[in-house]
């Protein structure tokens, strides 16, 4: 593992980054009442990378994960996705480039309850425009495949989040962001969680930034970078 608290843009054999953060700000209001919840942030993650990115509730953790998600957009500042910057991109454009190139994995799972474990992740992918048969291979994948017609609420924490972690990878994204994924699972589903992502980073050549104060994720990163106050730590 290695620690940044600067600008962090890790060696990885000369890749182009796959999301790219430059001068990002994000700030809420005018004037003196304005909130910086994003200040001139620059990061990169590179293919085959996991990103950790810590700090205190409130730092800006989350809200920078959104908007590099392009979930949320910048005051100020340029994101690239695979090299592409998206500032002038219409929301049509940005909504395919999130469906087609991101994987999102949260807290809460979202799973819907009515569906099955495969059900759950086929409604995505036939979003995507995939197969629905290619929803029992990412359930294997991640170790559910005698799990496929539970419902959620017949799964434990840990096999909600993998089934989540199943329906992120639906479409083959390039780019997986997570927030706090083991935030509601006690230490060995955590820690399976942990080592899941981290494998599928590694040995799939995506690139990943986790939001988390698990220090479970920081161990297995590749990198750990510090948020306080809306900024990188220097």
């Amino acid at each position: 593992m290695t620690v940044s608290t600067a600008q962090s843009q890790a060696p990885t054999c000369g890749l182009a980054p796959a999301l790219e953060a430059t001068g990002v700000s994000l700030i809420y209001g005018n004037g003196p009442t304005a909130v910086h919840a994003v200040s001139q942030v620059d990061l990169a993650v590179h293919p085959g990378e996991m990103l950790a990115l810590m700090g205190p509730s409130g730092s800006g953790k989350t809200t920078l994960l959104l908007v590099l998600g392009c979930l949320l957009q910048a005051s100020a500042g340029r994101v690239r996705v695979e090299g592409q910057d998206i500032a002038h991109l219409p929301q049509v454009a940005l909504s395919h480039l999130r469906l087609t190139r991101m994987g999102f994995i949260f807290q809460s799972y979202n799973l819907f309850p009515a569906l099955t474990a495969l059900e759950n992740v086929q409604l995505a992918l036939e979003l995507k425009g995939h197969p629905l048969q290619e929803g029992r291979g990412l359930l294997r994948q991640v170790g559910l495949g005698e799990r496929l017609g539970n419902y959620p609420r017949q799964l434990s924490g840990g096999e909600k989040q993998r089934v989540a972690i199943a329906r992120a990878l639906a479409g083959d994204p390039a780019i997986l962001l997570a927030d706090e994924p083991t935030a509601a699972l006690d230490s060995a589903n955590g820690r399976a969680v942990v080592k899941l992502l981290a494998d599928l980073v590694h040995d799939q050549g995506r690139a990943a930034i986790i939001v988390t104060h698990d220090p479970r994720i920081g161990d297995l990163s590749d990198r750990v970078v510090h948020m306080e106050d809306g900024r990188i730590l220097a």
